[in-house]
């Protein structure tokens, strides 16, 4: 009898919990898109406490530490990302931008040969950032 108990328990509460990861997620991107970076920071590690390998909260937390100017941060997002999909096109750009912005011509152009080999949806941002680390390699 107890075991029967403790079994309908359990399967009332899993939807539930089922239910909380996504809106964790559904929440972040709301706040974000409401430029309440905060408060869409904290839904998104919600959701990364709920699924670790949430490659998405990652790349939102690595564009909320872009908008806070916190390249360290930003940096460990895009790279985590990037341990989680080695071919998400967002972080790799992203990803490129950012070490452009430090000065790291070389890694920067790595990182966009490799966005240009797999580019579906990032192949002209990607024909533009090789522009621009030409320029900025040049002075």
């Amino acid at each position: 009898m107890k075991k029967s108990l403790l079994i309908i328990c359990i399967l009332l509460l899993i939807p539930k919990t089922l239910f909380a990861k996504s809106k964790f997620f559904e929440q972040g991107i709301n706040l974000f898109n409401n430029n309440k970076l905060q408060d869409a920071k904290f839904k998104f590690e919600q959701d990364i406490v709920f699924n670790p390998k949430s490659e998405l909260s990652y790349l939102y937390l690595s564009k909320i530490f872009n908008k806070l100017d916190k390249k360290d941060l930003e940096e460990q997002n895009l790279n985590t990302v990037m341990l989680i999909n080695p071919k998400n096109e967002e972080a790799i750009y992203y990803l490129a931008k950012l070490k452009l912005s430090t000065s790291d011509y070389k890694k920067s152009k790595e990182l966009n040969i490799k966005l240009k080999l797999l580019c579906k949806q990032f192949c002209d941002q990607s024909d533009q950032l090789k522009q621009e680390i030409e320029n900025l390699s040049k002075k």
